[in-house]
């Protein structure tokens, strides 16, 4: 069993993008996935790195022909137990043989991309979402941001002298990938560096979850109204520009 398997053994992904923070991650990216469907038509969608299959079963239950692939056992075991019309694969975003060049409409990387180390492993899984997914189709590629890292566990957590010591990051406070870390975390300029290795031509990019990550406590001690209050605020300035690299997690819109 690799690392990244009994990470998600022990995590409980079905719950994540049901609190406060993770409902704002959830409910921004379905927004933008619609925004790419044509009103009243029913497309071909496949979500690597499904997880437990939040995306895969909201997306299905709209009527479109949904197809998830995750590495996880334990992951694909809770999807299939739910009993939803998709179409489930225990895979790796780096090789999907299994499936047919030129399927789907719209293809979502929203996790190997956190746990892949090399921008060749990177690269890979591009290839292969290139190849599955229609020409003038879409790829929504997930990134968790570095500074949100550095932020968060070197200082909200004070792990910054620790961090340094062991030479986990350059001398710009940029986080260094190694294969005994589980996620990889990446600036605006090293997703801009991919785009241009795929050719892949971004459409859009936003802050899947803004600030909200900063402030979990915050938002669970919110009413309702409030909380509310936030989600527009949100949605009203999760691409400007001068926000972005500070999100923990972003996504880009990359038209094939």
């Amino acid at each position: 069993m690799t690392a990244l398997e009994k990470y998600y053994n022990k995590f409980n992904e079905e719950h994540r993008l049901d609190t406060r923070h993770g409902t704002v991650e959830f409910t921004t990216t379905l927004k933008y996935i619609h925004d790419f469907i044509p009103a009243d038509k029913k497309i071909s969608i496949l979500d690597v790195g499904a997880g437990t299959g939040k995306y895969s079963v909201a997306l299905s239950r709209e009527g479109h022909t949904v197809t998830a692939v995750e590495l996880v056992k334990r992951n694909l075991d809770v999807l299939e137990a739910k009993h939803e019309k998709v179409n489930c694969w225990q895979g790796n975003a780096m090789d999907l043989h299994f499936l047919k060049d030129a399927t789907f409409d719209i293809t979502l990387l929203f996790g190997p991309l956190y746990h892949l180390h090399t921008k060749e492993e990177m690269l890979t899984a591009f290839s292969e979402a290139k190849r599955v997914t229609k020409k003038g189709g879409y790829i929504f590629a997930a990134y968790v941001m570095n500074d949100y890292s550095i932020i968060t566990y070197c200082f909200k957590q004070n792990h910054a002298l620790e961090v340094v010591q062991n030479k986990k990051i350059t001398d710009d406070w940029h986080t260094i990938a190694s294969e005994d870390e589980l996620y990889t975390y990446l600036r605006l300029e090293d997703i801009d560096e991919l785009n241009r290795q795929t050719s892949l031509q971004r459409v859009k990019i936003f802050a899947a979850d803004g600030p909200s990550d900063y402030i979990r406590r915050e938002l669970n001690a919110m009413d309702e109204q409030t909380f509310q209050l936030f989600m527009q605020y949100h949605l009203s300035t999760c691409e400007r520009p001068e926000l972005l690299g500070a999100s923990s997690h972003l996504v880009d819109v990359l038209q094939n």
